[in-house]
């Protein structure tokens, strides 16, 4: 029976089984070729077809099996009667079968807020990038991110013989049968799952950033860091799977730009690995309702060394970046 379970756990198998859900929805657009691209503030800011459909399945498939629950989407869309063909109401089973934290087994749905971004790393989606992409689903207890999910609809998908996808989007099938994507869980207190945790070889120092919001100040940053190599890729999730994962060591980003629902699921993930995310100066992200969306002084985050990095941050860069 659901009702034997917390409130907090049957929330997090749902947005699991939600969350696979928006990233078909996310193939489905760029199988059928028209990406319905607008741009919202900057050639950079931009918004697409699966961006709109995965919020509204998202938004509307939480609300309606947990009404209390505060939730804050990336996309300002108009409210609208939404396709029932959108509506996920399924849940992932195994993650019922693991146990609630104690600290959390007594919360209430409207003690909740749940953070998405339903397309992460939109800009590299119109461009093909399809590897960078990412849906977020991240929920936050009195100001702190305490469990996350990350989908990510084409992970493998360079090496999935099966589906051959190519670079021309309208040669991508993405057939319900796809052995393509994976979804990664975590819960503060229990740990994360679905991803094999690797580090990067022990005296090596790789910097993730930012792909297409650079300036001075996030290059300045970078370089202070010393790093062995540069990545510059999309997507706040893929920036923290590369940390996960063994490709990179430190995830620096000295600018405003990021938004809390990039970072609220990431940051579980990584947290519950025993990683740090805070901003610039090394302060923890919050994440209460009322929070601005605006991460404005930047994300650094790291799976080991955190101070390492962070004891490198020029002091011209905090100073340039207000919390």
């Amino acid at each position: 029976m659901a009702s034997s379970h917390t409130v907090l756990m049957r929330l997090v198998a749902s947005a699991y089984s939600i969350a696979q859900k928006a990233g078909a929805i996310v193939r489905r657009v760029i199988a059928e070729g028209d990406l319905g691209i607008v741009e919202k503030t900057s050639a950079t800011d931009l918004q697409t077809k699966a961006d709109r459909l995965a919020q509204m399945s998202i938004c509307s498939s939480l609300a309606q099996k947990f009404p209390k629950l505060t939730i804050i989407g990336e996309e300002d869309l108009p409210s609208e009667e939404v396709d029932q063909e959108l509506i996920e109401d399924g849940q992932w089973e195994e993650i019922l079968k693991q146990p609630c934290p104690s600290q959390y087994s007594a919360i209430k749905e409207e003690d909740l807020v749940v953070w998405v971004d339903p397309l992460d790393g939109t800009k590299e989606y119109t461009e093909g990038l399809l590897d960078n992409v990412t849906v977020l689903i991240g929920i936050a207890y009195e100001g702190k991110a305490i469990a996350g999910i990350i989908n990510q609809p084409y992970y493998n998908y360079q090496n999935n013989e099966k589906q051959k996808l190519r670079e021309h989007r309208n040669e991508i099938q993405a057939g319900p049968d796809a052995v393509l994507g994976r979804t990664i869980w975590g819960v503060l207190g229990l740990g994360a799952f679905g991803f094999q945790l690797k580090e990067v070889p022990a005296g090596k120092h790789i910097v993730t950033t930012t792909r297409s919001h650079s300036n001075k100040l996030v290059n300045d940053c970078v370089t202070a860091m010393n790093p062995d190599n540069v990545l510059r890729v999309g997507g706040a999730g893929n920036k923290i799977i590369q940390l996960i994962e063994g490709k990179a060591s430190a995830y620096v980003f000295a600018s405003p730009g990021c938004k809390k629902w990039d970072t609220c699921a990431p940051e579980v993930i990584l947290h519950a690995v025993g990683g740090k995310l805070t901003d610039i100066h090394g302060n923890a992200l919050r994440y209460n309702k009322e929070v601005k969306h605006m991460n404005s002084a930047g994300v650094l985050a790291t799976l080991r060394n955190y101070d390492y990095y962070a004891s490198r941050v020029p002091e011209s860069v905090k100073s340039a970046l207000v919390p």
